[in-house]
């Protein structure tokens, strides 16, 4: 809970201190001040209507639905006559204090409907005893007749209090949808790195299967000595990969991502006839968006491995500067050389399609589809744009 909704709630308590030390602070002053008191005869009558309006007045300390509107209001019609009653007994001018309350208490507590004529009917009581020509009091009628308008002060008081409890019912739903969404936020990271491993993993495991089946039609062509050279590279293919899977998780945890450069390293390690081409003015991206573009070169870096293996592959990183800013990445490999055999047996079929879910996280595109004309015709082209 955040400091501004332990104030709101605080505030909105039934018994905040403020309240309660109003509460304190009018018995004690009418214990104090109200004369006389005594033991027979008008003394007692002033005692036991100072203890009953004093009881009456801790009811405002009593939790709100603990009433019914009807109860309340018998609760406050009791109240104020003895206020009124105490008020013609008293000489002292103090006891007016409790008919305040009463009043101030039913614009709280009470709707419009029923406190503004009880606080009517309180102010005509208080007024009409004042002027009675009984009792030693030395109160003007005047204050007893403006005993109501502390209506307006609780009615005042709880437009607050909805409003405030208002406020703390949307903060409340503020903080459940912030939950709510960092929960989401967390599920998509989830799966964003099992996408990440799982391109990791396939790019170095379909370059370790081409390199095995190399392996095993020069075994059976007897070529011992090219088979073990396919077989150390597999096993170089297995290392690379294991460094790339310990990257892959420590790109996770950084600020940022040398772009270019792993690219590059990508690229090399998946082809000896690649090229990569960068054009516009570099720029740092943010690492969300470095990591999408590596994850799209995993991929289709795999695909050519798998079905066009041996075919030269060109990489072009575009840095668009004119409004709006995007980049722009492609990866083409030509058609595969004559007497390759594709793998088509290899991958999980699912590349194209995690593409395709991590660029709409960032607003991007991918189109992925052959080459039908001019020097590449027969490859494949993965094209994918990012606005940034």
């Amino acid at each position: 809970m955040n400091r501004a909704q332990a104030l709101v709630r605080w505030s909105t308590a039934d018994n905040n201190p403020i309240q309660v030390f109003g509460t304190v602070a009018a018995v004690t002053v009418g214990a104090v001040t109200v004369r006389p008191t005594g033991t027979s005869g008008t003394g007692l009558a002033v005692l036991c209507l100072l203890v009953l309006v004093s009881l009456l007045l801790c009811t405002r300390l009593i939790p709100e639905g603990h009433f019914s509107p009807g109860a309340q209001l018998a609760v406050l019609c009791v109240w104020s006559a003895g206020a009124a009653a105490l008020m013609g007994l008293d000489r002292s001018g103090a006891s007016t204090l409790f008919a305040y309350f009463a009043t101030g208490h039913a614009g709280y507590r009470l709707d419009s409907r029923r406190s503004l004529p009880f606080a009517a009917a309180t102010s005509a009581l208080c007024a009409g005893v004042l002027l009675l020509p009984w009792g030693a009091h030395g109160t003007s009628w005047i204050v007893g007749a403006f005993t109501g308008v502390s209506v307006l002060v609780g009615i005042s008081n709880r437009a607050h209090t909805d409003a405030l409890r208002s406020a703390r019912a949307a903060a409340e739903q503020a903080e459940l949808a912030a939950r709510a969404e960092a929960r989401a936020e967390a599920l998509a990271e989830r799966a964003r790195i099992a996408r990440d491993v799982h391109d990791v993993l396939a790019h170095s495991l379909a370059g370790v299967n081409m390199q095995l089946e190399v392996t095993d039609a020069l075994l059976e062509s007897g070529d011992i000595e090219r088979a073990r050279q396919a077989a150390q590279r597999a096993q170089s293919l297995v290392r690379s990969g294991l460094t790339e899977v310990q990257r892959t998780v420590g790109d996770l945890r950084e600020d940022a991502l040398p772009l270019v450069e792993t690219l590059r390293s990508l690229l090399a390690s998946a082809s000896d006839a690649g090229t990569l081409t960068v054009d516009g003015p570099p720029r740092e991206l943010p690492v969300r968006l470095a990591q999408v573009i590596v994850r799209c070169a995993q991929e289709a870096l795999t695909n050519a491995h798998k079905y066009a293996p041996g075919a030269p592959v060109r990489m072009r990183l575009e840095y668009r500067a004119r409004q709006p800013e995007a980049t722009v990445f492609e990866v083409v490999n030509s058609a595969p050389p004559e007497g390759s055999r594709p793998l088509a047996g290899a991958g999980s079929g699912m590349g194209l399609v995690g593409m395709r879910e991590r660029l709409d996280l960032v607003g991007g595109t991918v189109s992925a589809g052959p080459i039908v004309d001019g020097d590449d015709s027969g490859g494949w082209r993965v094209r994918v744009v990012i606005p940034g």
